[in-house]
């Protein structure tokens, strides 16, 4: 890996964008997004991600983990984000809508 000084480095034949907080774009990242159970957000959240946010879901599908008292429910879906704005809507959208209370 060859820095750049320019904020890109060059790995395995491919130019990457490290921003200043330390990502690297093109990137995997995980989203994780915490609402009511019972509402659907297993499905809601990937379909929000993909169609709204139009980030690349990553094929080894959703993890789902009930609270302690099994009244909310966190998923966590991993995705392919290209630059630091891509990641950034994907967190955007699911903050908008209102079911989910909050992401990580």
């Amino acid at each position: 890996m060859k820095t750049h000084g320019n904020g890109r480095l060059r790995r395995s034949g491919r130019t990457v964008s490290v921003d200043s907080q330390g990502f690297q774009f093109p990137g995997e990242f995980e989203i994780t997004a915490m609402g009511a159970v019972g509402i659907g957000l297993e499905a809601r959240i990937p379909a929000l991600l993909a169609q709204q946010a139009g980030v690349q879901l990553l094929g080894d599908g959703v993890v789902v983990r009930p609270s302690k008292k099994g009244n909310f429910v966190a998923v966590r879906v991993r995705f392919h984000a290209r630059s630091r704005a891509e990641y950034e809507r994907a967190h955007r959208v699911l903050r908008a809508d209102p079911e989910i209370r909050y992401t990580l």
